[in-house]
């Protein structure tokens, strides 16, 4: 077995290899597996992990996976160790406790807001949310916790983006980057995942009916569920 075959097995246990699309952008397709995995768990903090062993692993050439490494690197997941290759960072409780103090702070007005000023030119966008809401249900219900994570991630940034702040988007979208959600896989496996992913749809019909004060509300509970999954707590907060 060669050096990257072995240094792979790690990851072998840890997550399923997805079939890469046909999308233009590999760098981008890997991104996502990766960040996946480490924001569920699968790639546990303080492991290394080389880009040889996870381009063997997955089945395509060692540059799309260190460009990817390296944009990882940049959002806080992982960071370059020197001749070795990347190692999985770990938040501690008081940063994961920071961050979800500032999703609260950021999130929860801002998405009370596109609610109040909610206008039908709007429609359309909230059309492709529902297909977006749609593939996070469907990935729940099937256990697919990189897809869900990734549709997830999709769903929040572009929901964000009506309220036309892409300084805010881009600080939302670090700071849901370097969350872990640890939990994810005991919640699929008692079929508790689907409740949260059941907010989604629930949130844009509240947006779409200009309901501010519950748009607000029910952000703040989902973000409240994550930080219960970042402590390891299986019941959403």
């Amino acid at each position: 077995m060669s050096e990257a075959a072995t240094e792979a097995r790690g990851a072998e246990r840890d997550f399923v290899v997805p079939v890469f699309g046909q999308r233009a952008n590999l760098r981008e397709q890997v991104t996502e597996v990766l960040r996946g995995a480490i924001i569920t768990g699968a790639m546990p903090p303080g492991e290394l992990y080389s880009a040889p062993a996870l381009a063997e692993r997955f089945g395509v050439s060692a540059t799309p996976v260190r460009e990817a490494m390296l944009d990882l690197a940049k959002e806080g997941l992982v960071e370059a160790v020197r001749n070795k290759g990347f190692r999985v960072t770990e938040p501690t409780d008081a940063e994961l406790d920071d961050m979800t103090a500032l999703r609260m702070l950021i999130e929860v007005p801002t998405c009370a807001d596109i609610a109040r000023r909610y206008t039908p030119d709007w429609d359309g966008r909230i059309a492709e949310l529902r297909v977006v809401a749609q593939e996070i249900i469907a990935s729940a219900e099937s256990g697919d916790l990189i897809s869900y994570v990734e549709a997830d991630r999709r769903f929040h940034l572009g929901l964000l983006e009506l309220a036309g702040n892409g300084q805010l988007v881009a600080v939302v979208g670090q700071l849901r980057a370097r969350s872990r959600l640890y939990g994810l896989d005991e919640l699929a496996r008692r079929g508790q995942l689907e409740r949260s992913a059941a907010e989604h749809v629930q949130l844009l019909d509240l947006v779409q009916a200009g309901d501010a004060e519950r748009a607000g509300e029910l952000t703040r509970r989902h973000i409240g569920h994550v930080r219960g999954l970042w402590a390891g707590r299986t019941e959403p907060a």
